[in-house]
């Protein structure tokens, strides 16, 4: 009997065959059956596609089926698939935490709107990642002239996830199979893997900015890595480097994490509130050293370990920002990155607010033509504003930035999600948390990439736009 083959497939990770790919990349399968493309007509290689937000799909059911193509086998005698315009609108951006995540220490509920950013430890994606398979059959005309059907190959499971790659991105080769080592640069197995982002390893905070890091657990507990992931352990230090605490967080269920390896798409990227306020709302430790002020100016650093204590990440640090005399109100951006996460970074320089109005206007009568006798009103008469629509921008400077930073500002640039994010505060009972994040548009248009070699000490400015416009009332 025939046999359909799958020739080509996105790179799978070292040992598997399955995989974790970006949707912004050529996911290519060729598939292949010789016998079949040779002795018969009307040759179409089919490929189902299948898509599931929670367990790996099923196959041999329809439920997870998102579309089924054809294609005819080029001069090489094969069919070739590109799934990416088809599967990167099946992921998309988590701006909500996750039903059993925590703000503030209350457990998140399918009625709370709880903003990504403002978790108590971690949370589960909704909508970051999704499994894929695809299930390839060829279809011919037989020797009889019917319409066959048949000779079923599956991929291996994949998870997707809303990423990208950039033109810059270096591509590895394994035979026919190409893609980008994601295993070797942010599964975490070991003391040199990253979080989701290409932020430094350092940065910079005020006591009272959110923010959170993503992590790749997807590899956490496979046969690969047997001794897998199980907490962020956290060290403080005061101004002076001097050790205070350390403190581990573990993914469990009751830190709004998962127990795996039973844990379904959900768990295979987590959220953690690593930054100063997350740490406020959720750590007794945290507070005990911002109530006696002894971390005020010094840092902290975050490691993801293993049950055996083993490091499997590189390690984070975060400085946190003395106050400054200058009087600057800090300005906190928040975008989405090249990995489907969240990026942050906060202006503490002169910052300008500009806001510009544009209404529109008609003549208005003079006095009363409507009543028994014409009444002078003086409030009446001349042009008038039917509407005013204000529109407000912000102008920000950071502060002296590294080489790292330089290149890291890329991404803000590129970013099609840009937010202002409020810092911590007192809610109001029953709040619905919307003060904190708000949607903004990135008006500089170009980025010169700077160096210490060419630029000596180095500042960016930056411009965005509140996308919402100023309500006023209509006349």
């Amino acid at each position: 009997m025939s046999q359909t083959i799958i020739e080509q497939r996105p790179l799978p990770n070292p040992g598997t065959i399955d995989t974790v790919i970006p949707v912004g990349q050529e996911i290519i399968y060729t598939v292949s059956n010789s016998q079949v493309v040779s002795n018969f007509r009307r040759v179409k290689f089919i490929a189902e596609v299948y898509i599931s937000n929670l367990n790996p799909p099923n196959s041999s059911m329809t439920n997870d089926l998102v579309g089924t193509f054809k294609t005819t086998p080029n001069n090489a005698g094969v069919g070739m698939f590109n799934f990416r315009p088809i599967i990167e609108s099946f992921v998309n951006t988590d701006n909500l935490a996750r039903v059993g995540s925590a703000y503030k220490t209350v457990v998140n509920t399918s009625d709370s709107n709880v903003p990504i950013h403002l978790i108590d430890k971690y949370s589960g994606n909704l909508n970051t990642a999704r499994y894929f398979i695809v299930k390839f059959k060829v279809e011919y005309i037989d020797a009889l002239g019917n319409l066959v059907t048949d000779n079923e190959v599956i991929s291996g499971l994949t998870v997707i996830f809303n990423g990208y790659l950039k033109y810059s991105d270096e591509l590895i080769l394994s035979g026919v199979n190409f893609g980008y080592d994601l295993y070797s640069n942010f599964l975490l197995d070991g003391v040199t893997k990253k979080f989701l982002t290409n932020a430094p390893t350092t940065q910079y905070a005020n006591l009272e900015d959110y923010g959170t890091v993503a992590l790749l657990m997807y590899n956490a507990y496979s046969p690969q890595n047997l001794d897998g992931t199980v907490s962020v352990e956290i060290k403080y230090y005061n101004s002076s480097g001097a050790f205070l605490s350390y403190e581990e967080v573990y993914h469990i269920p009751a830190n709004g994490g998962f127990d795996y390896p039973q844990a379904d798409i959900q768990a295979s990227i987590l959220f953690f509130g690593m930054f100063p306020a997350n740490l406020q709302g959720s750590s007794t430790m945290f507070q005990g050293l911002v109530t006696a002020g002894t971390i005020q100016g010094g840092h902290y650093e975050l490691v993801v370990l293993s049950d055996g204590g083993q490091l499997k990440s590189s390690r984070y640090t975060v400085n946190l920002n003395c106050p400054t005399l200058k009087g600057y109100e800090p300005i906190r951006l928040t975008w989405l990155n090249q990995w489907g996460a969240w990026d942050y970074y906060t202006f503490t320089m002169k910052s300008i607010n500009t806001i510009s109005t544009k209404g529109s206007t008609y003549q208005q009568l003079e006095g009363s033509w409507n009543e028994s006798s014409y009444r002078i009103d003086s409030f009446k008469g001349g042009k008038k504003a039917f509407r005013v629509n204000a529109t407000e921008k912000i102008q920000m400077n950071t502060d002296f930035v590294s080489e790292a930073d330089s290149a890291w500002f890329q991404d803000l640039i590129n970013s099609p999600e840009v937010y202002i994010l409020e810092g911590f505060k007192d809610d109001n009972t029953n709040s619905s948390l919307n003060k904190y994040v708000t949607p903004v548009r990135l008006t500089t248009s170009s980025y010169t990439k700077k160096t210490v070699a060419n630029d000596k000490l180095m500042q960016y400015t930056f411009e965005v736009e509140k996308t919402k416009t100023l309500r006023t009332q209509a006349i």
